[in-house]
């Protein structure tokens, strides 16, 4: 099942829109899907509950919008820059500026990673519409890389869904580790750590006897 939204129509309506969004989006974070009501979305975005419901048909309808828009955010900002790198071995500088950017965006990935779980229709929606797209431009963008010789022949497909799974993975750790995975130096080293073993693998190389 796909949930729809209504499209706004003026400015005025796009801006009582998006503070609908934002204030779901901290809500849902903060007191989970369940513990919030379309009572509290209102009062939070500074609306009446039925201006709530001309701009979306349900409370379920505003988390799949909050989760699909984050993830475009999120996987968009990250394949821009992939684009812009100047060496493809340049992977680490992309995960730390990432990583260093996840604590801005911690409401949002507790939404897109921990709602996500229990909502099927969600987990649909995102991985449809949002990661499978984004899937086929990472792949496109190994694939470049392998033909140019930079990296080893692989499928591109499954080099692009462990990228951008280990992307994720992070980030999921980021909303559940604590205060201790937020400090600078923790987020550093993880960066540094996934474009290590995402360049470099794990095994130690040993000579030939």
């Amino acid at each position: 099942m796909v949930v729809r939204y209504k499209t706004p129509s003026t400015s005025v309506e796009n801006e009582t829109e998006t503070r609908i969004l934002k204030a779901a989006q901290r809500l849902f974070a903060r007191r989970g899907y369940g513990g919030t009501t379309t009572r509290d979305l209102a009062q939070a975005a500074g609306v009446a509950e039925g201006t709530l419901f001309r701009h979306f048909e349900s409370k379920k309808a505003i988390l799949v919008r909050v989760a699909t828009d984050g993830w475009v955010e999120l996987l968009t900002d990250l394949l821009t820059e992939l684009s812009e790198m100047a060496s493809y071995k340049a992977i680490g500088q992309v995960m730390r500026r990432r990583m260093g950017n996840l604590p801005r965006n911690v409401d949002l990935m507790r939404v897109c990673f921990m709602e996500a779980q229990f909502h099927p229709e969600l987990r649909e929606q995102v991985q449809g519409e949002v990661i499978g797209k984004m899937t086929d431009v990472t792949e496109a963008f190994f694939q470049t890389a392998i033909d140019r010789g930079v990296y080893r022949p692989m499928d591109p497909r499954v080099v692009a869904r462990i990228f951008l799974g280990m992307f994720a993975i992070a980030g999921f750790s980021q909303t559940t580790l604590g205060s201790d995975a937020d400090s600078p130096k923790e987020m550093q080293a993880l960066a540094e750590g996934l474009a290590d073993i995402f360049l470099n693998g794990v095994l130690l190389e040993r000579e030939l006897d």
